[in-house]
């Protein structure tokens, strides 16, 4: 009887757990990061998964310490799953852009690392290897960068989704300040893949960056057409309008509508929009 007993507690006990876990993610995924939060710490223990969301929402609340603090943890608990690592190496790159020089290329080092070791577990890990692709295409040699490693990872990405790798292409064509063919490589990309809005919204934003913004703003308007009011395209249209000190009254309309939207965590997170908004009106 008294093992029965036993036996009930521990499986209520777990269910409870997962139900908490279910609600914490249920959370996250509305983009509540704070009441995510609460409900994980009120886990008595945490397996990888809790770790993992934890860390996920600190790295969503603007916290890359704490977030790489529970990453860690998540991977030494489950040291072969790839969606962990990327995790990590998102938070140490998060903690390289915001370090000081002398920190920022340890946390640079830690950030590559993390991004080879989840493409090695995975190689089917689009993110990963996504990510890792433009660490190469960013970090300087010294670093681990580099643009023979970026052009491997595009075939790489093209053989998986052939619009993702005609993006990839586009972009080290424009590290190379080859924009012609950038931009052959960006159109390639939206016939490949005609109703996926992103693809619009990169055309849209490299005109815009050679200055080219009635056409801009042309395809900026044939992607609200493929998805009117999704909040992605309000913001990048939003940033691509005050990164050229241009429509900014309409850029401010945007940023208030992004903000009131019902986001996910797939979205540029509130608090950057609430930057470019202060930007514009001066705050």
């Amino acid at each position: 009887m008294r093992t029965v007993i036993l036996i009930s507690l521990i499986s209520a006990s777990l269910a409870a757990a997962a139900t908490d876990y279910d609600r914490a993610l249920d959370l996250y995924k509305h983009t509540e990061y704070q009441a995510s939060l609460k409900v994980l710490q009120q886990l008595n223990k945490k397996d990888a998964a809790a770790l993992a969301l934890t860390g996920q929402n600190y790295f969503m609340l603007g916290d890359a310490k704490h977030a790489t603090d529970f990453f860690q943890k998540a991977v030494a608990a489950d040291p072969n799953n790839s969606v962990y690592y990327h995790w990590l190496g998102r938070a140490y790159g998060r903690r390289a852009e915001t370090s000081n020089p002398f920190s920022a290329l340890g946390h640079a080092s830690k950030t590559h690392q993390s991004f080879e070791k989840a493409v090695e577990l995975d190689p089917k890990n689009s993110e990963a290897v996504n990510d890792l692709f433009e660490y190469y295409l960013q970090a300087p040699s010294f670093a681990g960068g580099g643009l023979d490693k970026a052009t491997q990872i595009a075939e790489r990405i093209a053989e998986r989704d052939p619009a993702e790798g005609n993006y990839a292409r586009a972009r080290i064509a424009e590290k190379r300040k080859e924009y012609p063919s950038a931009e052959e490589h960006l159109r390639r990309a939206m016939q490949l893949a005609p109703r996926q809005v992103g693809r619009v919204i990169d055309l849209a934003k490299f005109l815009a960056k050679q200055g080219r913004f009635q056409e801009s703003d042309e395809t900026f308007v044939a992607a609200e057409k493929l998805a009117p009011n999704a909040p992605k395209l309000m913001y990048a249209r939003a940033a691509t309008y005050i990164q050229a000190g241009r429509n900014l009254d309409t850029a401010r309309v945007l940023l208030e509508k992004y903000l009131a939207a019902s986001l996910t965590p797939e979205d540029p997170p509130r608090s950057e929009a609430r930057k470019l908004l202060d930007r514009v009106s001066g705050g």
